[in-house]
C-alpha cells in the first residue's frame, strides 16, 4: 500500500494509491478521520487500512503530490556514513570528519516544510558553492518506540519513502558538522509516497539510484548497510522516544560529488535535475532552481 499527501481543489488531503496507481483513494473512503499524514499514522497505530472495493478516487492526474509528511513534529534524524563504499569515498576525499569509526553517526536535518515531488530545490548559491545530492531510504516509524529491541523492530515501522539529503559542502567543511550545511530551507526533498513496511519487511533490500541530468551517479542496494534498520531503532530508541511519525535517513551510497576526485567533480548548478529513485517506493524528482 502507498500512502500520499495530496493536494486537491485546494486543501491538503491524504489517502492511498490504486493498485494501478492511476487514482488517488482519499482516506475517508478507507474509514478514516486523519487530515494529515501524522493523523493518519497516529490513528492506525501500527495497522494498515483495508481498501473498499467500490472506494471512490480521484484521478493522479487531478491531484498534485506533495511530500508524504510535509512538515514532521520534528528534525529528520539522519545516518552519516551507513554505506561501506560511501565511507571509503569520503576518506579518499580527505573529508573533515574522522570515518575510522564503528560505531553509528547520527545527526539531525532541519526544515521547514519537505520539497515535494516535482518541486523546485533553493540551491542557496549566495552561501554554498558545492550543493551535492544523497539518495536515502526514509524510514517512518508508525508507533512511539522506547527500548524497542531488534527483533521487535518491524512492529513499529510504517513505511519507506524517498529522501534526497542535499547537502551544502562548504558549509559542512566550515562548520566542521552536519546540522547547518544539511538543513537550510528546501534541502529535504521527500516522496513520493510512503510505501507500507509489510510490502518489504523490516530489512528491505532495494536498489537505490540517483541521476542527475540522465547521468547515473549512485547505485546501490539497501542490503548494503552498515547498520541496518532494526539495529538503528534499537540504539535510537535506548535514549530517546521515537514518536510515531518521526523520519529516520538511512545513510547515502557512493557516488556523491563530494566523493570525485577534484578535476572531475560534478556539484549541482540552477537547472540540473536530480531524480532518486528506490525499487517498489517510486520516483522523486526535482530541478535546482
Amino acid at each position: 500500500m502507498k500512502f500520499v499527501t495530496y493536494k486537491y481543489n485546494g486543501a491538503e488531503c491524504v489517502g492511498v494509491l490504486t493498485e494501478d496507481e492511476t487514482a488517488v483513494i482519499p482516506a475517508s473512503e478507507l474509514g478514516l478521520k486523519a487530515g494529515s499524514m501524522l493523523e493518519l499514522i497516529e490513528e492506525l497505530d501500527g495497522s494498515y487500512p483495508a481498501t473498499p472495493t467500490q472506494a471512490k478516487s480521484i484521478a493522479l492526474s487531478d491531484v498534485k503530490l506533495e511530500a508524504p509528511i510535509p512538515e514532521p513534529r520534528q528534525d529528520v534524524i539522519c545516518l552519516g556514513l551507513n554505506y561501506r563504499d560511501h565511507v571509503e569515498e569520503a576518506t579518499r576525499a580527505d573529508a573533515v570528519f574522522d570515518v575510522q569509526r564503528g560505531d553509528a553517526v547520527y545527526f539531525s536535518k532541519r526544515l521547514q516544510r519537505a520539497v515535494a515531488p516535482g518541486d523546485k530545490i533553493d540551491g542557496h548559491f549566495d552561501i554554498c558553492d558545492s550543493l551535492d545530492y544523497e539518495v536515502e531510504l526514509g524510514v517512518v516509524i508508525g508507533r512511539d518506540a522506547k527500548n524497542v529491541k531488534a527483533a521487535d523492530a518491524g512492529k513499529y515501522i510504517f513505511g519507506y519513502t524517498i529522501v534526497n539529503d542535499v547537502s551544502a559542502r562548504n558549509l559542512q567543511t566550515r562548520h566542521k558538522q552536519w546540522y547547518f550545511g544539511k538543513s537550510l530551507d528546501d534541502f529535504t526533498p521527500m516522496g513520493p509516497c510512503i510505501l507500507s513496511a509489510d510490502e518489504v519487511g523490516a530489512m528491505p533490500e532495494l536498489d537505490i539510484r540517483c541521476y542527475v541530468n540522465g547521468e547515473k551517479r549512485q547505485d546501490s542496494n539497501t542490503r548494503m548497510m552498515i547498520f541496518d534498520i532494526p539495529y538503528i531503532i534499537e540504539e535510537l530508541s535506548a535514549g530517546m522516544t521515537l514518536k510515531a511519525g518521526t523520519v529516520i535517513a538511512t545513510g547515502t551510497p557512493s557516488g556523491v560529488a563530494l566523493g570525485m576526485a577534484p578535476e572531475v567533480q560534478k556539484y549541482l548548478e540552477s537547472g540540473d535535475v536530480v531524480r532518486c529513485e528506490i525499487d517498489r517506493i517510486g520516483v522523486l524528482e526535482n530541478t535546482i532552481a
